[in-house]
Parts: structure tokens; C-alpha cells; sequence
């Protein structure tokens, strides 16, 4: 189970709409001022990120929580949106080489380009519908697995305001 820290926002029937600070290992690398991945993250900051989740334990709002998604539907998730879409547009690209090749004797990129353009097409239309029926049986949904009562989660700590005093 991957687990992350959230917080309650809102409260919806069996669902509970909570928020994550985005995180980046890019801190902790030692090659992160010359990565260009380092530097979209800070473009982009720590935004917070809501998504709904499974409130099995009837968290409430305010309150901070560990939610957790399987890792086998993580990996799952990954390889049908990668690399389906990715076998469909060469298997059509080679379809298309073949089809043009008989068709008109010679080398036709067109069809290559074109029967890639379908297959790729095709998996994302492919991707749609896999994703559509997931949603519906619930199966990859996040869920929360139990309340963080102990302390605030270091993502979600203010800096404390300064005292006009000192």
C-alpha cells in the first residue's frame, strides 16, 4: 500500500475530498541545479492537490488522515498508460508500412505516419474506456486507512506568526 498524508475537505456521501502537498525528491538529489526536472518543480511549487477518497473511518473535515492506493493498481495504471498506447502505434505504423508497401511498391511513409497516428489514437480511446470501468467497480480508488490524531503532518505545518513584540 503506498500512503500519503492528507487532509479533510469536504465531505461527500461515502467519499472524502482531501488535499496533499505535491512532493518532489528533487531536495534530496545532488544533481538537482542542473535537471530540468528540477527546475519544472519549481516552476510548478508544491501546489496542493485535491482528490476524493474512500472515507471507510468517517473522518471529518478538518481532519488529517493517511490515505492509500494499492501498488499493484499503481503499476497497473502506469503500464495501460504507457505502454498500450506505445504497442498500438508501432503495431499499426508497421500495418500501415505493410499496407503501403503492397499498395503502391515503394516505401510510403504516409501510411507509416497515418497507421501510427490511428493506433495511437486507438489506445487512447482504449485508455479511456479501461479507466471509465475502473471508476465504476471502485477498484483503484484511493481510500483513507486511519486518522493522524497524534500531530499536524509536517506538510501541512504553518510557519508560526511573528511576534510584533520581539
Amino acid at each position: 500500500m503506498i500512503e500519503e498524508q492528507a487532509r479533510v475537505v469536504a465531505i461527500e456521501d461515502e467519499y472524502a475530498l482531501v488535499e496533499t502537498q505535491r512532493k518532489s525528491t528533487c531536495e534530496s538529489c545532488s544533481v538537482n541545479k542542473g535537471c530540468g526536472t528540477a527546475v519544472v518543480s519549481k516552476v510548478f511549487g508544491r501546489s496542493a492537490l485535491q482528490l476524493r477518497a474512500l472515507n471507510h473511518i468517517n473522518a471529518k473535515v478538518g481532519e488529517y488522515v493517511v490515505i492509500g492506493i494499492d501498488e499493484r493498481w499503481l503499476l497497473k495504471g502506469s503500464f495501460a498508460a504507457y505502454i498500450i498506447p506505445l504497442v498500438l502505434m508501432l503495431l499499426c505504423a508497421g500495418i500501415g508500412e505493410m499496407i503501403g508497401e503492397r499498395l503502391w511498391g515503394v516505401e510510403a511513409e504516409g501510411a507509416t505516419i497515418v497507421g501510427a497516428a490511428l493506433g495511437l489514437s486507438a489506445g487512447f480511446f482504449w485508455l479511456r474506456r479501461y479507466t471509465q470501468k475502473l471508476r465504476q467497480r471502485n477498484v483503484c480508488q484511493p481510500e483513507i486507512l486511519r486518522s493522524v490524531r497524534s500531530e499536524t503532518p509536517i506538510e501541512f505545518k504553518r510557519k508560526p506568526a511573528l511576534n510584533m513584540r520581539d
